[in-house]
């Protein structure tokens, strides 16, 4: 029943109120337009006055023009104007009585030929003769040249022309530019926008009409127009609760609520001017359109009227507020009968449902909380007749069978926790299995990558010391022992034998050669086998590298990376050579840095190794090997190296470092995931760029530069 009495107040109430709202709405509206007529009406007249007063100005300007003789110019300029010190020429101070005269201003630097002169003159006496009579409606009226100079009748203020600094120029204000040919193409009378007169200080917009005397802009007729009263009519003569504003044809406010006299549009805040802006932009949609316009996003009606001459826009802004507000107080004298007979009717039910639903209900959580404690033993009034007794019912019968389902749960509980607890069992020795596994697996990859290492260094050992064998067996001693037999049947004559011979005189140069040869065989094997005992030395490096993955620390020492650099390359020399890759190498010196010497000749010799792989399917006489390093500005050095070969897959370069990942058909993956690590670990990284198949690749290792300490 309440929710009934409710409902029916809510629709009351909703219809009045919308009622009262269409209603006030249709008026306001209504209003609404025909304030905007009848103001536009208002405001424009002063406007179409200015223009047709610029007709007769424009007409008798250039005849005065036309009909001034050069001699009348030259008397009455030298009677009426004077060139000052300061580099001006202005109205004569002994013959100007600074009243109700016209006054003219031409600034410093502007020269004055003999049609300047005439068109100054001409606009003299011009001004002087319509000035007065336009002065009744018009604050001044003026002539502008469009070399700079200005004739000007305004009797309050008609010093304007005397106190102006030498160096003003009014054709950069706002309503000279509106009449030049660029900016007005058609010549037709413009209006300017809201500017602040920078002698007067007074809000002003003027109406310009551009005058072009055989095809030449010579002059521009202007009225200035004070805003002080349209400002103080459009903002304080409004509707009750609207605001009126002035948009300009470009959208330009000209008065609208907070403005300032003497301050511009320009410099006021922009919080409500966006506000305005939008309003213009909803506008500017139906120029012509006098029927107002409702704005939902911004809750307000507009209606506009263009004011005639100007192109201006008069715009009244209704906020839906005061439509609403007497609707809504309607509504709410509704609503406050409608509660009082409300709060009644709930007082009556109040009594009835106390006496009849409380009462029962509260015995009904008091059995629920006995039943919720795990007491199902509960004693309801299962006698009545109504919804409440067969409730009671229903509610004995709930709690005999959660009795016996809890019992049913809690025998189901023993047997889960039986079955969790072996399974816990069983979890804990897959654990063990999986961790045994995991380390096998560890173990793996350590003794991969250390044979993989490894056997880039072999290949080179093997390398060395077959060459070496090849030099061993090469030595000519079989010639030592021929010409010791040679020796040994001439041993009774050996003196005459050696001098006189012919075959004994060449024993001795033969020797003397042989000597030389077997010495220099003795130093390429020496080199070869100190190779062999240096790449010997490096495996074990390689092995000691490796236990940085068991967490063995290493001692960082002072390292030349242009020697590393070399000695990976004479690592791979017998393979480069064999593979017959020409080398390249721009390497910048740097001074000493600490580092761990090994994992970067690791690193090296694998990227070395693999580049001249890549080069297999180049032309023999084609392959180049490029090795680059310098230091960067963030204090890291770069080692670039670089191959002609085979080229990397776009789809390949994400996966080039993963572990077991290769392109070669007897490779193995290990080589450049290991440099990867060990990159990581010496602060740096490894990156690879390749522009695609058969165009090579770049491998680049970029590590931190620590230099190391000197040496005392």
């Amino acid at each position: 029943m309440g929710v009934r009495i409710a409902v029916v107040i809510a629709l009351s109430t909703l219809f009045s109120y919308f009622h009262m709202f269409s209603t006030l709405r249709t008026e306001a509206l209504a209003q609404l337009e025909q304030h905007v007529s009848e103001r536009a009406q208002r405001e424009q007249s002063i406007f179409v006055l200015a223009q047709d007063n610029h007709v007769v100005l424009k007409q008798a300007l250039e005849e005065r023009i036309r009909a001034l003789s050069p001699e009348e110019v030259s008397t009455r300029f030298e009677l009426l104007f004077a060139h000052l010190p300061d580099g001006t020429v202005r109205s004569r101070p002994e013959s100007f009585d600074g009243t109700k005269m016209v006054c003219v201003f031409v600034p410093r630097g502007v020269t004055v030929d003999a049609d300047l002169r005439r068109r100054l003159v001409a606009s003299h006496d011009v001004l002087a003769q319509y000035g007065p009579a336009f002065h009744t409606r018009f604050t001044d009226s003026y002539i502008t040249l469009p070399e700079g100079p200005i004739a000007l009748y305004w009797p309050e203020r008609s010093t304007w022309c005397r106190d102006a600094a030498p160096t003003d120029s009014v054709i950069d204000q706002d309503y000279f530019p509106i009449s030049l040919p660029k900016n007005n193409p058609r010549r037709m009378t413009a209006w300017s926008g809201v500017y602040v007169d920078t002698v007067s200080g007074q809000s002003l917009t003027s109406v310009t009409t551009p005058l072009d005397m055989d095809g030449r802009h010579v002059a521009s007729v202007s009225h200035d127009v004070p805003l002080s009263d349209l400002l103080g009519r459009t903002i304080a003569d409004h509707l009750p609760g609207a605001y009126n504003v002035i948009f300009r044809g470009n959208g330009q406010l000209i008065a609208y609520p907070g403005q300032k006299e003497g301050m511009s549009t320009s410099s006021e805040s922009t919080a409500p001017r966006e506000h305005l802006h939008r309003i213009f932009e909803r506008m500017k949609e139906r120029p012509d359109d006098p029927t107002p316009l409702e704005l939902p996003e911004s809750g307000e009606y507009i209606a506009t009227a263009r004011l005639q001459g100007t192109g201006w826009y008069f715009t009244t802004v209704l906020p839906e507020s005061v439509v609403s507000r007497p609707a809504f107080q309607a509504a709410r004298q509704v609503l406050l009968l409608g509660l009082v007979a409300l709060v009644v009717e709930l007082a009556i039910m109040y009594w009835v449902l106390k006496q009849q639903v409380t009462r029962p209900l509260l015995t009904f959580t008091q059995a629920t909380g006995r039943v919720a404690a795990g007491d199902f033993h509960v004693e309801l009034d299962t006698s009545r007749g109504d919804e409440l007794g067969q409730l009671a019912r229903s509610f004995r019968l709930m709690a005999d069978e959660i009795q016996r389902r809890e019992e049913a749960l809690r025998q189901a509980n023993e047997g889960l926790e039986q079955r969790v607890e072996e399974r816990t069992r069983e979890l804990k020795n897959i654990h063990q299995q999986l961790v045994q596994t995991a380390r096998r697996a560890g173990m793996a990859e350590i003794a991969t990558n250390v044979l993989h290492n490894v056997g880039n260094v072999l290949n080179s050992v093997y390398t060395s010391a077959q060459v070496a064998k090849e030099r061993v067996s090469e030595m000519r001693l079989e010639h030592v022992g021929r010409v010791a037999n040679m020796l040994e049947q001439n041993q009774a004559s050996i003196a005459t034998y050696l001098a006189q011979d012919e075959r004994g005189r060449h024993v001795m140069p033969f020797l003397s050669r042989l000597s030389q040869n077997l010495q220099d065989e003795r130093n390429e094997v020496i080199t070869l086998l100190d190779d062999v005992g240096r790449y010997t030395e490096h495996i074990g490096d390689i092995v000691k590298v490796q236990q940085n993955y068991a967490r063995i620390p290493r001692v960082h020492e002072p390292v030349v990376l242009a020697d590393l650099l070399e000695d990976s390359l004479r690592i791979n020399s017998a393979g480069l050579t064999r593979h017959q890759v020409k080398v390249q190498r721009h390497i910048v010196p740097l001074p000493p840095m600490l580092a761990d010497k090994h994992k970067i000749l690791m690193i090296l010799v694998n990227l070395v190794s693999n580049a001249k792989y890549a080069m297999d399917g180049v032309p023999r006489d084609e392959r180049l090997l490029s090795v680059r390093m310098e230091n960067t500005r963030d204090e890291h050095v770069r080692i670039e190296i670089r191959d002609n070969g085979m080229g990397i897959a776009p789809e390949m370069l994400t996966r080039i470092f993963q572990y077991g990942f290769t392109t070669r058909p007897d490779g193995h993956g290990f080589g450049l995931h290991s440099s990867a690590l060990a990159a990581q670990e010496l602060g740096g990284s490894l990156d690879v760029h390749s522009e695609g198949p058969g165009r090579g690749a770049t491998f680049t290792l970029d590590i931190p530069f620590v230099p190391a300490p000197e040496t005392p």
